[in-house]
């Protein structure tokens, strides 16, 4: 089992519109079996924002019922790669941890407008697919 997160500040931006785009590379490339995804954050939000609920909307997922949670060191402890988004793996990782991490270079969506969560919707999408291309050319 490969075991991926995806992290962020608040989990009700990027670290939600990664997680549903992995959740649906992973069901496209029948990796179910072998793939499991957390998320979570450093410090939660009430919801996801309503920006994010609707760009998804927008591809087809749903995310409004989805509620931001604290990343905690057991998360992560078995998890291969770890993506953060505004935060820093050292603050959840445990000490003896082994794994990979990204840091994604991404503003925080809160307050932008609909075109510019789009545009960072369409960016985590592509980076989600590519770490996926990235775990399948690994796994032969």
């Amino acid at each position: 089992m490969t075991n991926v997160a995806f992290v962020c500040v608040g989990n009700a931006g990027r670290s939600q519109m990664a997680t549903a785009f992995a959740e649906r590379e992973r069901e496209k490339r029948g990796l179910d079996a072998t793939v499991e995804i957390v998320t979570g954050c450093t410090d939660p939000h009430d919801s996801v924002h309503d920006n994010v609920v609707e760009a998804l909307r927008e591809e087809g997922t749903d995310v409004e019922d989805r509620t931001p949670r604290q990343i905690t060191p057991d998360d992560v402890s078995g998890a291969e790669y770890v993506s953060t988004m505004g935060c820093s793996a050292a603050q959840f990782t445990p000490d003896d941890w082994a794994g990979t991490t990204e840091r994604w270079e991404l503003p925080h969506p809160r307050s932008d407008d609909a075109d510019t969560v789009r545009a960072q919707r369409d960016e985590i999408e592509s980076r989600v697919q590519d770490r996926f291309d990235r775990l399948e050319s690994s796994s032969k």
